[in-house]
């Protein structure tokens, strides 16, 4: 079978529809995941799908090729990425979701979970590598069931968040699949809900859904203005990731959010250790130790962040991007609905929970940047960039090659890495004050410039 082997990402299948994504792309994977899953001893796979109006063929296909592998397919339907991530969390231990995230809506593409861990890397290629060459196994016995697992995440939610007093808050779901089921369990929880665009509707004709991207808030703000609700929630297409807007319209990034709840967790779990991503604050590691627990710094990708989790045991750990994830009291996968349930939690014990968010410590920082390039070219730059760090920064600044190159001063940080999903590096700077934020852009940025003279900056386009 002719496959476009692009679509083969780093953490999960991505492309656009119906071009490099299409119903025997997603047939054929249901036979290749199928056959993997079933040598492992998984007899049953969770399958849901989001709001994009390629979802429910892709979906239909999927299944079929699960069933011909002989596997029992439970079908969750239409459902937020963390409801399937729940299903394999609670009703079996494997499954796909069918998911464009908050690409754009032509694209598709499939999130995946194998005898219980997000698969990534050479897992992916393995079955792209199965799909070419047909070297799967029809098996009889398979079937599909339907389950409403709605209901069941619902009542866990609600069950294990409690708040301190009512709150009233504005939710846009931005016509994504979370517009679905998180009004509802914000409600479950003892809140006031004002909804934005939480009908399900694939061509999302408001505003794209990506909460990290400042002019997809701007309803929120609007909406906070103009009612008497004291916060803002903003749900990405899947529903696996989280935006906050304070009442005075301040977007608390994830690694700000992060540092809230660090210290919730950690009151419960002393000592323990924090996973997250380069992309993150120089300000977070503080506040964690400060809290009692153990930063640790890591590679970027929801997959990487839980299998970290998992070797060191971690009760929370968190990604610039959005992804929150929390073992303590949930399953340690990404779920933006429960994020914002706990979130919740904490801030219903304060009269202003604005003010709680936004005294939270900050620096001077550059959004997300991007540098295109072409295909195959972003790992060996981000290679030659850490060969050039040692002789290119003096102490006090600390190298890091984690994930790409990251230097550190006492007064900030610069980040260049490759990105695992496009052909582009990402970049982010930070300085305590602007000077400082000035100064470390232009030193990474002149460093870049000896590996890349051709280099140019641009906003990032998720």
């Amino acid at each position: 079978m002719q496959v476009t082997p692009s679509i083969f990402k780093a953490y999960d299948i991505r492309g656009t529809t119906p071009t490099t994504i299409n119903e025997p792309v997603a047939e054929a994977l249901g036979l290749a995941f199928g056959t993997t899953a079933l040598a492992l001893g998984e007899k049953t796979v969770a399958v849901g799908r989001d709001g994009r109006l390629s979802g429910p063929a892709l979906s239909a296909a999927l299944v079929r090729g699960l069933v011909a592998a002989g596997v029992e397919v439970i079908d969750i339907g239409l459902a937020t990425t963390p409801m399937l991530y729940f299903a394999a969390a609670t009703l079996c231990s494997s499954g796909i979701q069918v998911t464009g995230s908050h690409n754009p809506r032509d694209d598709n593409g499939f999130k995946m979970v194998l005898a219980g861990r997000a698969i990534h890397g050479e897992d992916i290629q393995a079955l792209r590598r199965m799909m070419e060459a047909e070297s799967w196994q029809r098996r009889a016995g398979g079937r599909v069931r339907s389950v409403d697992v709605l209901p069941a995440y619902r009542e866990r939610i609600a069950g294990d968040v409690k708040l301190a007093r009512p709150m009233k808050i504005v939710v846009d779901c931005g016509n994504g699949v979370a517009g679905a089921s998180a009004p509802g369990i914000f409600r479950a929880i003892g809140c006031e809900v004002i909804e934005l665009f939480s009908e399900v509707d694939g061509n999302f004709p408001n505003h794209h859904p990506d909460p990290s991207k400042p002019d997809n808030l701007r309803d929120v703000i609007a909406a906070l203005q103009t009612t008497d609700a004291e916060l803002g929630l903003a749900f990405d297409g899947d529903g696996d990731r989280l935006g906050i807007v304070t009442k005075d319209g301040q977007n608390i990034f994830p690694d700000r959010q992060m540092m809230l709840f660090a210290q919730d967790v950690l009151s419960r779990v002393p000592g323990g250790t924090i996973v997250f991503d380069v992309k993150c604050s120089q300000r977070l590691a503080p506040a964690i130790q400060q809290a009692g627990g153990v930063p640790l710094m890591h590679k970027t990708g929801h997959s990487l962040v839980k299998a970290r989790m998992k070797e060191v045991d971690s009760p929370l750990g968190g990604e610039m991007s959005g992804h929150i994830f929390f073992k303590e009291r949930w399953y340690g996968f990404d779920d933006g609905t429960y994020a914002g349930c706990r979130l919740l939690e904490i801030l219903s014990r304060h009269a202003d929970p604005s003010a709680v968010l936004n005294a939270l410590p900050t620096s001077h920082s550059t959004p997300e940047l991007n540098v295109a390039c072409a295909e195959g070219e972003p790992h060996p730059l981000a290679a030659e960039l850490q060969a050039l760090a040692a002789e290119a920064f003096a102490a006090p600044a600390q190298v890091s090659t984690i994930d790409g190159l990251r230097i550190d001063w006492p007064d900030g940080f610069g980040l260049i890495r490759a990105s695992n999903t496009t052909p582009v590096l990402v970049l982010r700077f930070e300085g305590h004050t602007d000077a400082a934020l000035q100064r470390i852009e232009g030193e990474m940025l002149a460093l870049l410039k000896r590996v890349k003279p051709d280099a140019r900056v641009g906003a990032a386009a998720h």
